[in-house]
């Protein structure tokens, strides 16, 4: 085999390969063979057809198109590992000869993108600052106040609806006239002023009192009808405000297993300063990513980007049920244009690329190695994170053809940690931050497990409220969870 490489680009190389054609004689002789068992011909049995014949029905060019395809992968495949090329993506393939007589040859170029020099900076005089760990009172008090939503309870007022209130409706549609049954429903709880139903329905029932209704006109945003103006007319069948227990120590005993406002304080204090030096923790790790991204200068691939970008745009087009209106009244929604939207995807996807390109130099360099244990304890953690059994989810990565992507991953995730280990990490007191001690309470707990160790028996129970509050599910006050600090953000999935 003879092979020359020639750069293109600094991320794109195209190969020329020639290999004699009795290199590939052996997939001709496998066409010959699979086309025997596919075609019928009178006087020969299944597999026992000439290679005479075959010519003469399929011609001689399908069977070395079929032989071709065979042998390409192989030889080229070869070809990148003699020249070391470290290829990304599928390669542009063109035929340049096939010469099947004696003494000839088959010669084609592949393009490719191929894997950029990195040229990693000093990784042990990282250094990287990261917020304060302290917890101001208004917090705390947030915290208060969201435990007191969860036991505030609902109450009839005869009075019209303001913003705030929790209103029982039915609502009916129509379209063009013609009433629609995905538009319609009775009893629906609503909090008058979320706005996370259709546009207008917030200003056509504010003002209106038990057993009044309102019509309006709308976008409908999904059903068989999406897209389409709707003409939808909401009843009010009761208005209810809610009300919050006093903050007193009957209300701590109530809440939690403490017997003072004061003792309640204190430990939501001391769990929100858990959580926010494992936020110190994740922090840290976005930050020193950034700080790399910034520090090294390398051309990207364009096919890597395009693909990230492909991914990233799939995410929100799947969601919308890739309804063209949809997307265009969620762009709306964000105040962007499509142009403006294609420009924040692209900016994104480049950062994400060019972070796994780092990563994958940094674990290049240090000879980061993923064990069978990292992979399962990695695949356990990601299936308890989606709700499903851990079999069922290595099922699915395994079935979709996912499984190098997750060792990727792991092993990015992996080398980052590693730099981690060595940088200087302070607070914006100057204090330094022992990242090893956060590590070893990220094991041990996530924050939102933090935060959801109430001690709030009754909060599971739902029996402190009346059997109205149902209707007020939308401010149940998830805040008070910690979502905000579960850390998926830092968990490094498209790093």
């Amino acid at each position: 085999m003879k092979s020359t490489v020639e750069n293109l680009s600094p991320t794109r190389v195209r190969l020329a390969v020639e290999v004699p054609f009795d290199d590939i004689r052996p997939s001709v002789d496998n066409a010959y063979k699979a086309l025997a068992q596919q075609i019928r011909v009178p006087g020969f049995r299944p597999g026992k057809v000439p290679n005479r014949v075959i010519d003469q029905r399929v011609g001689r060019g399908s069977v070395l198109q079929e032989a071709v395809n065979e042998a390409l992968p192989r030889i080229y495949g070869e070809a990148a590992r003699e020249h070391d090329l470290n290829v990304l993506g599928q390669p542009e393939i063109d035929i340049t000869d096939l010469d099947d007589s004696a003494g000839g040859a088959l010669a084609f170029t592949a393009e490719v993108d191929v894997r950029p020099e990195i040229p990693l900076p000093n990784l042990d005089a990282v250094a990287v600052e990261v917020d304060d760990a302290e917890v101001t009172d208004s917090q705390v008090d947030e915290q208060v106040d969201e435990l007191r939503e969860r036991f505030g309870t609902l109450k009839g007022v005869d009075r019209p609806t303001e913003a705030g209130d929790y209103v029982s409706l039915d609502l009916s549609t129509t379209v063009d006239g013609e009433p629609i049954d995905e538009g319609s429903t009775k009893g629906l709880s609503y909090v008058v002023g979320s706005g996370d139903l259709v546009d207008g329905l917030d200003d056509a029932i504010t003002g209106k009192s038990a057993g009044e209704s309102a019509t309006f006109t709308t976008s409908l945003l999904q059903g068989d009808h999406a897209g389409q103006e709707g003409e939808i007319t909401a009843t009010v069948n009761s208005v209810k405000v809610k009300e919050l227990p006093e903050l007193d120590d009957e209300f701590a005993q109530l809440a939690s297993e403490f017997d003072t406002v004061a003792e309640l304080r204190d430990d939501l204090r001391e769990r929100l300063g858990r959580v926010r030096v494992m936020e110190q923790g994740a922090q840290a790790r976005d930050k020193l990513l950034e700080n790399l991204i910034a520090q090294v200068d390398f051309p990207l691939p364009e096919s890597a980007v395009t693909a990230e970008i492909e991914f990233r745009q799939h995410d929100i087009v799947h969601s919308l049920n890739h309804d063209d209106a949809l997307l265009e009244k969620y762009l709306q929604a964000q105040g962007k244009t499509r142009e403006e939207w294609d420009a924040e995807v692209r900016e994104g996807a480049e950062q994400s690329v060019r972070a796994q390109f780092i990563l994958d130099a940094i674990a290049e360099s240090q000879d980061v190695q993923i064990g069978d244990s990292e992979l399962t304890e990695y695949i356990v953690r990601q299936a308890q994170r989606y709700q499903m059994p851990p079999q069922e989810f290595a099922n699915q990565i395994v079935q979709g053809g996912n499984l190098q992507m997750l060792v990727a991953d792991i092993r990015r995730n992996k080398a980052l940690a590693s730099v981690l280990e060595t940088a200087t990490v302070t607070d914006a007191s100057g204090n330094a931050v022992d990242l090893a001690a956060l590590s070893e309470d990220a094991d041990d707990e996530s924050a939102d497990e933090i935060l959801a160790e109430s001690d709030v028996d009754a909060l599971a129970d739902g029996d402190a409220a009346d059997g109205d509050a149902a209707d007020g599910d939308a401010a149940d006050g998830d805040a008070a969870d910690g979502d905000a600090a579960d850390g998926d953000a830092a968990d490094g999935d498209r790093a």
